[in-house]
């Protein structure tokens, strides 16, 4: 699933069928899937920020969410591009021995803020700050984001600026207008 920021998304699916059923999947099997998709996006220039195996639903769904390693958005197109190597690569695993579904996605758009590239782009957003003070308390402040430098957070808080230090800063997220 490729997951715009307007929350917008489109599936990519891809399905593989065996012959043989195996309703059990031992731990070794699911970190051998996870090795194989670190290693099929690594050749893409990509890197696995997700896994998951159901194998509670018929057909099972193996789950793997990428992005680009240059930091880049994923697209549909890298989704496309990866679901026919990834799809090859567990087929010559012969790791499952059941019918599976194959979803490809990028994992979206989070609510915590963290990188600096994410702090940029939601600049005046709306945002809900936990922090510590002095006495390691946790307190939470919203605001608009305004700016975020090597030493602290610059949030408006109705007309206020308030200057929180990064180091007592827990998580930032993005929250709704009215809080």
């Amino acid at each position: 699933m490729v997951t715009s920021e307007f929350g917008g998304s489109l599936n990519l699916r891809l399905s593989g069928f065996k012959s043989e059923q195996n309703s059990f999947l031992s731990n070794q099997i699911i970190t051998d899937l996870e090795h194989l998709a670190s290693q099929t996006a690594a050749e893409k220039g990509l890197e696995v920020v997700g896994f998951a195996l159901h194998a509670h639903t018929k057909p099972m769904t193996v789950q793997v969410q990428i992005r680009q390693n240059d930091g880049n958005d994923v697209s549909l197109d890298d989704c496309a591009l990866f679901s026919t190597p990834m799809n090859e690569a567990i087929e010559l695993s012969k790791l499952l021995k059941a019918p599976y579904t194959l979803e490809i996605s990028s994992p979206g758009l989070s609510d915590v803020l963290q990188t600096d590239r994410e702090f940029t782009s939601f600049k005046g957003f709306p945002i809900e700050v936990v922090f510590k003070d002095k006495q390691n308390s946790q307190l939470i402040k919203l605001g608009l984001l305004h700016e975020r430098s090597h030493d602290y957070l610059l949030i408006n808080t109705k007309g206020k600026m308030s200057k929180i230090p990064r180091k007592d800063i827990i998580t930032v997220r993005l929250t709704s207008p009215t809080g």
